[in-house]
């Protein structure tokens, strides 16, 4: 018979494993790239409804999920690092392994990949789009 000790202890472990679990797939807080927090970094006429454009210097991909709706995701694939090569009707499309991820939220839509892409903070400034 296991002593009460044991009993405990094993529950806190299988807590612990729980909640460790329920955190994976879910992207931690996003560091801005060191230089480019203020500054613009692209153009809103540069990026198309449904559409986006990658930023290589920032490995940044903004993208505008509806009119006037812009969202900043870092274009790292969370599967091996590749950078994600194009949007295109909604959908961010990584090269290297195939896998996709929503415009709107960067959520995982296929595989490999499981974690979404990580989202910046950005505003509109004009015609201009600002990290913050």
């Amino acid at each position: 018979m296991p002593t009460r000790r044991y009993v405990i202890g094993a529950a806190a472990v299988a807590c612990g494993a729980a909640l460790t679990g329920c955190a994976a797939g879910k992207p931690g807080p996003a560091v801005v790239p060191p230089g480019v927090k203020g500054k613009v970094i692209a153009q809103t006429a540069d990026i198309p409804v449904g559409g986006g454009k990658v930023i290589t210097k920032w490995k940044i991909v903004i993208t505008q999920p509806s009119a006037g709706v812009f969202k900043a995701f870092t274009a790292s694939c969370p599967h091996k690092g590749c950078a994600v090569g194009r949007v295109a009707d909604g959908v961010i499309h990584c090269p290297c392994h195939g896998s996709e991820f929503a415009a709107d939220s960067g959520k995982c839509l296929k595989g490999p990949a499981e974690a979404p892409l990580a989202e910046y903070a950005l505003k509109v400034e004009g015609d201009g789009i600002v990290m913050v």
